[in-house]
């Protein structure tokens, strides 16, 4: 199935090559969780501060359970820091 991968700021060195302005459509086993598609591109799960699916908040402890489903949107956002 096809899902849309977005990794912003420091995240977006993990994104596969073809990787068009912060996101790839990627093909993805039916079934495949959020931890497991960031883990299939080695997004360290301590930088993934803020994670959402179609615009939802995907609390940590949620990450490992929540499928995904074709044609959702996974955006991953690190901490942010500054002043």
């Amino acid at each position: 199935m096809l899902v849309t991968l977005k990794l912003y700021a420091s995240l977006g060195v993990y994104l596969p090559d073809g990787a068009v302005k912060n996101e790839a459509k990627i093909e993805v086993a039916d079934g495949t969780t959020i931890r497991q598609l960031l883990d299939t591109y080695n997004v360290p799960p301590q930088a993934c501060h803020l994670v959402l699916v179609n615009g939802h908040f995907q609390a940590p402890a949620v990450r490992g359970a929540v499928q995904l489903k074709p044609g959702d949107a996974l955006a991953v956002w690190p901490s942010v820091a500054g002043g």
